[in-house]
């Protein structure tokens, strides 16, 4: 595993954690949140994997990035930027460039989206998500994405 840009990573070590949500509820609030999201986006994963066709499972972290990074304000206009390759995607989804490359000429043979320069244009979000069946809920979002 390696990151795909720069990053900190830091070691807290567990009793140091402790110490810290014992003088602040909100910061144990915000780590069980933090938690239960990660959980619930690792189901979803699994099942994705283990259910879903290539197209379906494509088309759903399409719609996951997008409304991810839409939330933080790096994506906007179904419009974002993905730094992965063709290959690195497929790592992420269990299938080959090979297969990643076909899956992802049958969303554009089907004007569902757009990739170019490493960028994701989605060009029907509804009829994409409905292929995927993604529904945000799993996410926990405050707020829909625009």
């Amino acid at each position: 595993m390696s990151a795909l840009g720069s990053c900190d990573v830091v070691f807290i070590r567990h009793k140091d954690l402790l110490t810290a949500m014992g003088g602040s509820p909100h910061l144990t609030r915000m780590l069980w949140l933090s938690t239960t999201i990660d959980a619930s986006i690792q189901r979803t994963w699994i099942t994705c994997l283990g259910r879903r066709s290539a197209k379906q499972h494509l088309a759903h972290i399409i719609c996951e990035l997008y409304v991810r990074l839409e939330i933080v304000g790096l994506a906007s206009d179904q419009t974002f930027a993905i730094p992965l390759t063709q290959a690195e995607l497929g790592d992420v989804l269990g299938l080959s460039v090979v297969h990643v490359n076909r899956t992802l000429q049958e969303l554009r043979a089907k004007d569902l989206v757009s990739w170019k320069d490493r960028r994701i244009v989605i060009l029907d979000f509804q009829r994409l998500a409905l292929l995927a069946d993604f529904d945000t809920t799993y996410l926990n979002l405050f707020h829909e994405p625009r």
